[in-house]
């Protein structure tokens, strides 16, 4: 059999890459002769950058940044196109699973160091940023990346604020005069998230809690926010109204003074690799990512591939760490199957830790009972 396995990573655990090489493992011991073609994939989250360079053979470069506390640390970003092209990662600079739960401190992060990785890829003669928005720490609608990029923030007594939520409410002056728009740079938004930047459905209320904000905090940052974006109303610019401009934190928001448009990012891959030809010869297409439930089918890698095996009409199996609320809806999309790599009771902890042992575990006793078929007809 003709395989294709284009697994998303799992989060805190196993990359795409390292989900790739456990599925062929176990497919290869099965059965030698099967043929498996892997590819590295990203949906504008954690992992992007990897899946871009591996698909494009482009390169990593390094960069020292700031990250969303402030902190120096050294961050990465890949160069693809001949280096016309960069893919940035906000996750790589500022990310959720940087930092502890206990140790979140989501007022006083920063997209600061998102800026600056900007302005390097320009200093490196880019033509093209791709800019992953998945997997942010921040919710400071976007201020840190702009503040990188020479825009600086005001109070009502004319003096300087730190860019991070805690100032959102007190913005009342914004200079624009060394503000570095990028200008002759194509920027495009690798996002699968259509919220708006404020509201029930906007990026406090709908991400805020996780990044850790309190439930007693959410009203009072989502109401800062607001104000934030009518200062920028007052200036011309709409940071608020559009699908996406609550992602990361509002860095979705803050990308409209760049003039970026946002494209989904697992199509933005697609176009940069040769799934669509590889799937079209195949036998099966097995996906699959950390936990799969409802929302995988906005934008989701697996939502995705299944989309393209549904296209030359082969059979897709979605292989997850857990099944979520609602997962049987996924098979609307077209699945032939979706499982969970779970085989018993266990703490998190302890699923992370054994995730590739049962992702080998659960493929090898799918694959025997596909073998044990094709072996009958």
């Amino acid at each position: 059999m003709k395989i294709v396995v284009a697994m998303d990573s799992f989060k805190g655990c196993m990359s795409s890459e390292q989900a790739n090489q456990t599925v062929k493992d176990a497919i290869v011991d099965i059965q030698h002769s099967h043929q498996v073609a892997c590819f590295t994939m990203g949906d504008g989250g954690e992992g992007s950058v990897d899946a871009f360079v591996s698909a494009c053979n482009g390169r990593y470069v390094q960069v020292q940044v700031r990250d969303a506390y402030f902190q120096n640390i050294t961050a990465s970003y890949g160069l693809i196109d001949q280096g016309k092209t960069a893919v940035i990662e906000v996750a790589s600079v500022i990310g959720l699973n940087m930092r502890d739960r206990a140790q979140r401190k989501p007022l006083y992060t920063t997209s600061y160091g998102v800026g600056q990785l900007m302005l390097d890829a320009k200093a490196k003669g880019v033509k093209k940023i791709i800019l992953a928005l998945g997997g942010s720490s921040t919710n400071d609608g976007g201020m840190g990346m702009l503040n990188a990029l020479g825009a600086k923030f005001y109070n009502s007594n004319n003096e300087y604020l730190k860019s991070n939520a805690k100032s959102l409410g007190q913005v009342e002056r914004i200079d624009l005069r060394k503000f570095d728009q990028l200008k002759g740079i194509d920027i495009i938004a690798a996002c699968d998230v259509k919220n708006t930047l404020v509201g029930e459905h906007g990026a406090t209320y709908t991400f805020g809690k996780q990044k850790g904000l309190f439930p007693n905090q959410i009203k009072k940052v989502d109401k800062d926010m607001q104000h934030y974006a009518n200062i920028w109303s007052q200036k011309g610019y709409d940071i608020s109204s559009f699908e996406g401009s609550g992602a990361a934190g509002g860095i979705g928001g803050a990308l409209a003074l760049v003039d970026a448009h946002f494209q989904s990012g697992f199509e933005l891959l697609r176009v940069h690799t040769n799934l669509d030809e590889i799937i079209k010869t195949c036998d099966l297409v097995i996906t699959g990512e950390g936990q799969s439930d409802y929302q995988t089918m906005f934008g989701k890698v697996p939502a995705g591939v299944v989309g393209v095996a549904n296209t030359y009409q082969k059979p897709c199996l979605c292989i997850s760490g857990a099944l979520g609320k609602d997962y049987e809806k996924l098979y609307e999309l077209g699945f032939i199957g979706i499982y969970s790599t779970a085989d018993r009771a266990m703490s998190f902890a302890a699923a992370l830790e054994q995730a590739k042992e049962k992702l080998y575990a659960c493929v090898y006793s799918i694959m025997k009972t596909i073998d044990y078929w094709e072996e009958k007809r």
